[in-house]
């Protein structure tokens, strides 16, 4: 049943602020989902709290929080980097199992699809060059480091499910923004809204040079959980060939739907409430 949220902080292993809530029933429970939110969205997205909605319901808790300049976490957005956003996926791990959360699953949405993937593969193996830690240093002053976790591994994640995953987030970018709006952020260091807004975005190009450190499918390659992905068929934004991929390379138990018709925002009701749907489901079913 449905019980309390708990508004919180904890830092990253570089000292930013994150914030976060914790949403638990109101029967005590060792299950806890991780929802990770898209680029430029936020924790109170509405996946995040339909799914909170659900999850809770049938007395699974879950931890939701602001990537590194969003929401409200510590840190301008333009300097956000993979690294900076794979750590604090890792530290609100580390913040479930410190409060008693054994069986954990993970959800990632679209730019969090790919924080999401990396975390699994992070958590459950060391680092691999050009796998889930970059092969060189990252950009300065970003406060980011080469480094993974900064604590002992915990239990092992128990499923993981994604929302339009963007696996390859550098051919993302080059296919929204084109050669010269690449070259366009190469020099200004800003990006379009990608929300729809009309104001462009302060971003540093090292975002982009920091993606070409990280290979989500060589990462996928590296979990064996049980995986959802959902995609709709016709994704204005993520390529559907990176999730047919992602179906090849990963070991465990893996489950593609392709819902007809449906955008990458999944703005039809009937394909939100089945998208919400299936991911709430495949939670609840391999945390049990």
């Amino acid at each position: 049943m449905p019980g309390m949220e708990e508004a919180l902080t904890f830092t990253d292993q570089h000292g930013h602020r994150v914030a976060a809530i914790l949403a638990t029933p109101e029967a005590p429970t060792d299950r806890a989902v991780l929802l990770c939110h898209g680029f430029l969205s936020g924790k109170n997205s509405t996946t995040n709290k339909t799914l909170t909605r659900s999850l809770t319901e049938q007395d699974i808790a879950t931890f939701r929080f602001d990537f590194f300049g969003q929401g409200e976490s510590e840190g301008p957005f333009e300097n956000l980097t993979i690294t900076i956003a794979l750590g604090q996926a890792l530290a609100a791990l580390d913040q479930l199992f410190a409060r008693g959360y054994r069986r954990i699953g993970l959800v990632g949405s679209s730019f969090g699809g790919l924080i999401a993937i990396l975390t699994a593969a992070r958590w459950s193996h060391p680092p691999t060059p050009g796998v889930v830690t970059p092969t060189h240093p990252a950009p300065a002053g970003t406060g980011a480091s080469p480094h993974g976790r900064a604590s002992s591994r915990g239990p092992e994640l128990a499923c993981l499910g994604l929302k339009c995953p963007v696996v390859d987030f550098a051919e993302v970018l080059r296919l929204e923004f084109g050669e010269a709006g690449m070259a366009h952020w190469k020099t200004h260091h800003e990006i379009p809204d990608v929300t729809g807004g009309p104001k462009p975005v302060r971003l540093r190009y090292a975002l982009y040079e920091n993606c070409l450190e990280y290979d989500g499918h060589k990462a996928a390659a590296m979990i064996k959980m049980p995986t959802l992905i959902v995609q709709g068929e016709k994704d204005d934004l993520v390529p559907l060939h990176q999730s047919r991929r992602l179906m090849e390379v990963l070991q465990g138990k893996r489950q593609l739907e392709i819902l007809p018709g449906a955008d990458h925002a999944f703005s039809k009701g009937e394909d939100f409430k089945k998208l919400t749907t299936l991911l709430a489901d495949w939670m609840v079913k391999h945390l049990n």
